[in-house]
């Protein structure tokens, strides 16, 4: 209670501006791009690209069996793969643009475009 005694009026204006402004910040720059189209990538090498815009389900080779990419609803996700930890596939949807789901196994890589990219820990 010795806290809130020594807080002053301007103190909490302070408080409560600084949480605005960060929820501000979070809710519009957060978010990233819209995603325009999925890449995919197979040993290292352009596999296809595909919009986003029409459901599909696109199989793709690897050295340990086909994995395949789900495209539905403006995302992607990798729908099944035969590496055995399955990250990938417990990864989901990828929904904006710079998301990436990688399935080191089976060398895939799936990775959602855009105009513009959002920041991510890979290119840190």
């Amino acid at each position: 209670m010795k806290f809130l005694a020594l807080v002053r009026p301007g103190d909490w204006l302070t408080l409560l501006l600084g949480a605005l402004l960060t929820a501000w910040l979070a809710a519009n720059l957060w978010p990233g791009a819209q995603a325009q189209k999925v890449v995919i990538r197979s040993g290292g090498q352009l596999f296809a690209e595909a919009s986003l815009d029409s459901p599909q389900r696109i199989r793709v080779p690897g050295p340990l069996g086909e994995s395949i990419v789900e495209i539905q609803a403006g995302r992607a996700r990798v729908a099944a793969d035969p590496s055995p930890r399955q990250l990938c596939v417990k990864h989901g949807w990828l929904e904006r643009a710079g998301d990436i789901a990688l399935c080191l196994p089976n060398q895939l890589s799936v990775e959602l475009t855009g105009l513009a990219r959002r920041f991510d820990g890979f290119n840190y």
